[in-house]
């Protein structure tokens, strides 16, 4: 018996956002640890953020969408979801939120932002037939 996408929707965006916890302590691990080891703060961010994408690729595709998806379209979503954040975090620091009341705010749009890029651009060719099967059975 084969499972509609929308039934498998729930299940996979709860996924999402326990793997989001995750990945959000690896990234976070990778910047401390590079950080303590004597690095320069934006240079760890840098490393922590390419391990870090690489990290949610593989973390993502396996554990929410059960595909292993392409990892271009993958950083290409991650763009698109920084440039909405920025621009979204800029417009509420301009009508006064203080700037970690407004990250803070964004967290569950641009989590739900990621997830429908992800599923629809990266991992959700299945809806359109081309999916492994073991999705399928999700």
């Amino acid at each position: 018996m084969r499972i509609s996408a929308a039934d498998r929707l729930t299940p996979q965006f709860f996924r999402f956002l326990a793997v989001g916890v995750l990945n959000t302590l690896f990234g976070q691990g990778v910047y401390a640890a590079l950080f303590l080891a004597g690095l320069h703060p934006q240079i760890s961010l840098l490393l922590a953020t390419i391990s870090g994408i690489l990290f949610n690729f593989q973390s993502i595709g396996w554990l929410v969408f059960r595909d292993k998806g392409c990892l271009l379209p993958f950083v290409a979503c991650y763009g698109v979801t920084y440039a909405v954040n920025a621009l979204a975090l800029g417009l509420l620091i301009r009508v006064g939120l203080s700037p970690i009341v407004a990250q803070s705010c964004l967290i569950l749009p641009v989590a739900v932002l990621t997830f429908v890029l992800s599923r629809k651009y990266v991992f959700g060719a299945g809806d359109r037939g081309t999916r492994s099967d073991h999705a399928a059975r999700e």
